[in-house]
Protein backbone atom coordinates (compact mmCIF):
# COMPACT_ATOMS: atom_id res chain seq x y z
CA UNK A 1 0.00 0.00 0.00
CA UNK A 2 3.04 2.34 0.48
CA UNK A 3 4.47 1.21 -2.32
CA UNK A 4 0.88 2.49 -4.13
CA UNK A 5 0.42 5.67 -2.80
CA UNK A 6 3.99 7.00 -2.99
CA UNK A 7 3.71 6.07 -6.81
CA UNK A 8 0.78 7.75 -7.03
CA UNK A 9 2.18 10.77 -5.04
CA UNK A 10 5.29 10.88 -7.28
CA UNK A 11 3.04 11.30 -10.58
CA UNK A 12 1.18 14.29 -9.17
CA UNK A 13 4.00 15.16 -8.08
CA UNK A 14 5.06 15.15 -11.93
CA UNK A 15 2.11 16.27 -13.57
CA UNK A 16 2.14 19.76 -11.28
CA UNK A 17 6.18 19.70 -11.84
CA UNK A 18 4.97 19.43 -15.62
CA UNK A 19 2.42 21.81 -15.67
CA UNK A 20 5.08 24.22 -14.38
CA UNK A 21 8.23 23.77 -16.26
CA UNK A 22 5.91 23.92 -19.57
CA UNK A 23 4.31 27.20 -18.77
CA UNK A 24 7.41 28.70 -17.62
CA UNK A 25 8.86 27.87 -20.76
CA UNK A 26 5.58 28.68 -22.64
CA UNK A 27 5.67 24.97 -23.85
CA UNK A 28 1.58 23.92 -25.43
CA UNK A 29 0.99 20.71 -23.91
CA UNK A 30 -0.67 19.94 -26.54
CA UNK A 31 2.60 19.89 -28.87
CA UNK A 32 3.94 17.17 -29.28
CA UNK A 33 7.60 18.09 -29.89
CA UNK A 34 6.97 20.05 -26.61
CA UNK A 35 5.94 17.39 -24.63
CA UNK A 36 8.98 14.71 -25.65
CA UNK A 37 11.25 17.28 -24.81
CA UNK A 38 9.86 17.56 -21.02
CA UNK A 39 9.01 13.90 -21.07
CA UNK A 40 13.12 13.09 -21.79
CA UNK A 41 14.58 16.06 -20.05
CA UNK A 42 12.51 13.66 -16.68
CA UNK A 43 12.89 10.32 -17.85
CA UNK A 44 15.93 10.74 -18.61
CA UNK A 45 17.28 13.14 -16.33
CA UNK A 46 15.25 10.96 -13.24
CA UNK A 47 16.89 7.65 -13.89
CA UNK A 48 20.49 9.37 -14.18
CA UNK A 49 19.95 11.12 -10.97
CA UNK A 50 18.96 8.20 -9.04
CA UNK A 51 21.85 6.29 -10.95
CA UNK A 52 24.23 9.58 -9.65
CA UNK A 53 22.52 8.74 -6.23
CA UNK A 54 22.56 5.01 -5.97
CA UNK A 55 25.81 4.70 -3.80
CA UNK A 56 25.02 7.17 -1.51
CA UNK A 57 21.16 5.06 -1.37
CA UNK A 58 22.22 1.75 -1.05
CA UNK A 59 24.41 2.45 1.89
CA UNK A 60 21.86 4.13 4.02
CA UNK A 61 19.31 1.87 2.94
CA UNK A 62 20.92 -1.33 3.76
CA UNK A 63 22.92 0.30 7.00
CA UNK A 64 26.35 -1.02 5.25
CA UNK A 65 29.68 -0.32 7.10
CA UNK A 66 32.49 0.50 4.19
CA UNK A 67 35.21 -1.16 4.64
CA UNK A 68 38.18 1.89 4.75
CA UNK A 69 40.92 0.43 6.80
CA UNK A 70 40.45 -3.62 7.24
CA UNK A 71 40.37 -4.21 10.42
CA UNK A 72 39.94 -8.21 10.90
CA UNK A 73 40.91 -10.59 8.50
CA UNK A 74 37.61 -11.22 7.22
CA UNK A 75 37.73 -7.50 6.13
CA UNK A 76 41.41 -8.00 4.64
CA UNK A 77 40.61 -10.59 2.64
CA UNK A 78 37.52 -9.25 0.52
CA UNK A 79 39.51 -5.89 0.09
CA UNK A 80 42.43 -7.91 -1.19
CA UNK A 81 40.11 -10.27 -3.62
CA UNK A 82 38.54 -7.40 -4.55
CA UNK A 83 41.74 -5.51 -5.83
CA UNK A 84 42.90 -8.48 -7.01
CA UNK A 85 39.83 -8.99 -9.62
CA UNK A 86 39.29 -5.77 -10.31
CA UNK A 87 43.10 -5.35 -11.56
CA UNK A 88 42.25 -8.50 -13.47
CA UNK A 89 38.99 -7.02 -14.90
CA UNK A 90 40.67 -3.95 -15.39
CA UNK A 91 38.47 -1.07 -13.30
CA UNK A 92 39.13 1.19 -10.61
CA UNK A 93 38.89 -0.43 -6.87
CA UNK A 94 35.18 -0.29 -5.50
CA UNK A 95 33.95 0.63 -2.55
CA UNK A 96 33.94 -2.33 -0.42
CA UNK A 97 30.55 -2.60 2.34
CA UNK A 98 29.24 -5.20 4.80
CA UNK A 99 25.49 -4.71 5.37
CA UNK A 100 23.55 -6.62 8.15
CA UNK A 101 21.59 -9.36 6.62
CA UNK A 102 20.93 -12.84 7.39
CA UNK A 103 20.19 -13.75 3.79
CA UNK A 104 22.89 -14.91 1.45
CA UNK A 105 23.34 -12.34 -1.27
CA UNK A 106 25.69 -9.03 -2.66
CA UNK A 107 25.31 -6.36 -4.67
CA UNK A 108 26.89 -3.96 -6.92
CA UNK A 109 25.99 -0.29 -7.81
CA UNK A 110 27.86 3.06 -8.89
CA UNK A 111 27.66 5.33 -11.53
CA UNK A 112 31.52 5.10 -12.66
CA UNK A 113 32.92 1.17 -13.17
CA UNK A 114 35.99 2.92 -11.72
CA UNK A 115 34.18 4.32 -8.67
CA UNK A 116 31.68 1.40 -7.63
CA UNK A 117 30.36 0.07 -4.40
CA UNK A 118 29.96 -3.59 -4.26
CA UNK A 119 28.51 -4.70 -0.92
CA UNK A 120 27.93 -7.97 0.64
CA UNK A 121 25.66 -9.60 3.15
CA UNK A 122 26.60 -10.85 6.79
CA UNK A 123 24.53 -13.87 6.12
CA UNK A 124 26.99 -14.69 2.97
CA UNK A 125 30.26 -13.70 5.00
CA UNK A 126 28.61 -16.25 7.75
CA UNK A 127 27.51 -19.09 5.51
CA UNK A 128 29.74 -19.37 2.19
CA UNK A 129 33.13 -20.52 2.11
CA UNK A 130 35.56 -18.16 0.37
CA UNK A 131 35.77 -19.84 -2.94
CA UNK A 132 31.85 -19.21 -3.18
CA UNK A 133 32.09 -16.40 -1.69
CA UNK A 134 34.91 -15.42 -4.06
CA UNK A 135 32.64 -16.41 -7.64
CA UNK A 136 30.09 -14.11 -5.92
CA UNK A 137 32.27 -11.11 -5.98
CA UNK A 138 33.48 -11.81 -9.76
CA UNK A 139 29.81 -11.97 -10.54
CA UNK A 140 29.24 -8.41 -8.85
CA UNK A 141 33.07 -7.26 -10.76
CA UNK A 142 31.63 -8.47 -14.43
CA UNK A 143 28.59 -6.08 -13.30
CA UNK A 144 30.45 -2.91 -12.52
CA UNK A 145 32.95 -3.88 -15.68
CA UNK A 146 30.17 -4.11 -18.15
CA UNK A 147 28.85 -1.52 -16.84
CA UNK A 148 25.40 -2.76 -16.50
CA UNK A 149 24.64 -0.16 -14.67
CA UNK A 150 24.77 2.90 -16.24
CA UNK A 151 23.36 0.61 -19.36
CA UNK A 152 20.27 0.15 -17.40
CA UNK A 153 19.48 3.55 -16.52
CA UNK A 154 19.47 4.33 -19.88
CA UNK A 155 16.64 1.78 -20.92
CA UNK A 156 14.90 2.88 -17.77
CA UNK A 157 15.53 6.43 -18.70
CA UNK A 158 14.21 5.90 -22.36
CA UNK A 159 11.14 3.89 -21.27
CA UNK A 160 10.44 6.41 -18.78
CA UNK A 161 10.41 8.93 -21.34
CA UNK A 162 8.09 7.16 -23.83
CA UNK A 163 6.09 6.24 -20.45
CA UNK A 164 5.82 10.02 -19.42
CA UNK A 165 4.96 11.13 -23.50
CA UNK A 166 2.70 8.32 -24.56
CA UNK A 167 0.33 8.86 -21.20
CA UNK A 168 -0.13 12.39 -21.75
CA UNK A 169 -0.84 11.96 -25.73
CA UNK A 170 -3.36 9.40 -25.19
CA UNK A 171 -4.95 11.48 -22.22
CA UNK A 172 -5.16 14.33 -24.21
CA UNK A 173 -6.81 12.37 -27.20
CA UNK A 174 -9.39 11.31 -24.52
CA UNK A 175 -9.68 14.84 -23.62
CA UNK A 176 -10.37 16.11 -27.05
CA UNK A 177 -12.97 13.17 -27.65
CA UNK A 178 -14.62 13.72 -24.53
CA UNK A 179 -14.65 18.00 -25.06
CA UNK A 180 -18.11 19.43 -25.77
CA UNK A 181 -18.95 22.71 -27.44
CA UNK A 182 -17.38 24.73 -25.13
CA UNK A 183 -14.34 23.19 -25.35
CA UNK A 184 -14.83 21.75 -21.58
CA UNK A 185 -12.99 17.59 -21.68
CA UNK A 186 -11.77 15.50 -18.62
CA UNK A 187 -11.36 19.45 -16.35
CA UNK A 188 -7.78 19.14 -15.11
CA UNK A 189 -8.53 16.24 -12.12
CA UNK A 190 -10.04 13.92 -14.68
CA UNK A 191 -6.89 14.50 -16.94
CA UNK A 192 -4.92 14.10 -13.81
CA UNK A 193 -6.47 10.50 -12.89
CA UNK A 194 -6.57 9.62 -16.84
CA UNK A 195 -3.10 10.40 -16.78
CA UNK A 196 -1.67 8.31 -13.63
CA UNK A 197 -3.88 5.21 -14.51
CA UNK A 198 -2.20 5.36 -17.92
CA UNK A 199 1.24 5.74 -16.61
CA UNK A 200 0.84 2.53 -14.50
CA UNK A 201 0.14 0.39 -17.54
CA UNK A 202 2.37 1.41 -19.39
CA UNK A 203 5.42 1.61 -16.45
CA UNK A 204 4.06 -2.10 -16.08
CA UNK A 205 5.07 -2.73 -19.68
CA UNK A 206 8.34 -1.08 -19.40
CA UNK A 207 9.12 -2.99 -16.31
CA UNK A 208 8.52 -6.13 -18.11
CA UNK A 209 11.78 -4.63 -20.54
CA UNK A 210 13.54 -3.46 -17.99
CA UNK A 211 13.40 -7.01 -16.20
CA UNK A 212 14.05 -8.31 -18.76
CA UNK A 213 17.56 -7.29 -19.43
CA UNK A 214 18.49 -7.29 -15.75
CA UNK A 215 17.73 -11.12 -16.45
CA UNK A 216 19.88 -11.58 -19.69
CA UNK A 217 22.67 -9.75 -17.74
CA UNK A 218 22.94 -11.92 -14.80
CA UNK A 219 24.07 -15.15 -17.61
CA UNK A 220 27.10 -12.91 -18.50
CA UNK A 221 27.92 -11.76 -14.71
CA UNK A 222 27.77 -15.15 -14.00
CA UNK A 223 30.36 -16.15 -17.59
CA UNK A 224 32.78 -13.58 -16.30
CA UNK A 225 32.48 -14.90 -12.86
CA UNK A 226 33.31 -18.36 -14.35
CA UNK A 227 36.34 -16.44 -16.43
CA UNK A 228 37.56 -14.69 -12.67
CA UNK A 229 37.89 -17.70 -10.86
CA UNK A 230 36.08 -20.81 -12.68
CA UNK A 231 33.28 -22.25 -13.23
CA UNK A 232 32.85 -24.80 -10.71
CA UNK A 233 33.09 -21.70 -7.77
CA UNK A 234 29.83 -20.15 -9.15
CA UNK A 235 27.95 -23.14 -9.84
CA UNK A 236 28.60 -24.05 -6.49
CA UNK A 237 27.66 -20.83 -5.06
CA UNK A 238 24.93 -20.86 -6.90
CA UNK A 239 23.81 -24.27 -5.47
CA UNK A 240 24.42 -23.24 -1.73
CA UNK A 241 21.78 -20.19 -2.52
CA UNK A 242 19.41 -22.41 -4.12
CA UNK A 243 19.42 -24.85 -1.55
CA UNK A 244 19.13 -21.80 1.17
CA UNK A 245 15.84 -20.62 -0.30
CA UNK A 246 15.39 -17.32 1.92
CA UNK A 247 13.63 -14.33 0.70
CA UNK A 248 16.08 -11.21 -0.05
CA UNK A 249 16.10 -8.29 1.95
CA UNK A 250 17.40 -6.30 -0.52
CA UNK A 251 16.27 -2.85 -1.25
CA UNK A 252 14.49 -2.56 -4.47
CA UNK A 253 16.84 0.08 -5.37
CA UNK A 254 19.52 -2.65 -5.63
CA UNK A 255 17.62 -5.85 -5.85
CA UNK A 256 18.75 -6.16 -9.86
CA UNK A 257 22.15 -6.39 -9.17
CA UNK A 258 22.24 -8.71 -6.16
CA UNK A 259 23.05 -12.78 -6.19
CA UNK A 260 20.20 -13.83 -5.57
CA UNK A 261 16.98 -14.05 -7.39
CA UNK A 262 14.00 -11.65 -6.11
CA UNK A 263 11.11 -13.38 -4.73
CA UNK A 264 7.46 -12.16 -3.85
CA UNK A 265 4.13 -11.93 -5.78
CA UNK A 266 5.04 -11.22 -9.00
CA UNK A 267 5.04 -13.40 -12.27
CA UNK A 268 8.19 -14.15 -13.64
CA UNK A 269 8.18 -11.38 -16.22
CA UNK A 270 9.02 -8.98 -13.47
CA UNK A 271 11.45 -10.68 -11.71
CA UNK A 272 15.14 -8.77 -11.91
CA UNK A 273 16.89 -12.22 -11.93
CA UNK A 274 16.59 -15.93 -14.24
CA UNK A 275 15.90 -19.14 -12.00
CA UNK A 276 18.93 -20.36 -10.31
CA UNK A 277 18.76 -24.21 -12.11
CA UNK A 278 19.02 -21.84 -15.63
CA UNK A 279 21.52 -20.02 -14.77
CA UNK A 280 23.54 -23.04 -13.60
CA UNK A 281 22.87 -24.96 -16.71
CA UNK A 282 24.38 -21.83 -18.41
CA UNK A 283 27.61 -22.15 -16.62
CA UNK A 284 27.50 -26.16 -16.93
CA UNK A 285 27.33 -25.64 -21.30
CA UNK A 286 30.61 -23.47 -21.42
Amino acid sequence: MLRIILFLATNLAILVLLGIVMSIFGIDSRSTSGLLLIAALFGMGGSFISLALSKWIAKKSTGAHVIVNPSNPTERWLHDTVARMANEAEIGMPEIAIYDSPDMNAFATGMKKNNALIAVSSGLLQNMPQDEIEAVLAHEITHVACGDMVTLTLIQGVLNTFVILLSRLAANIINNFLSDEDGEGLGFMGYMAVTIVLEIVLGLFASIIVMWFSRRREFVADKGAAYLCGKEKMVNALQRLQANQLPSHLPDQVAAFGIWPSKGLVAGLFRSHPPIEDRIAALRNL
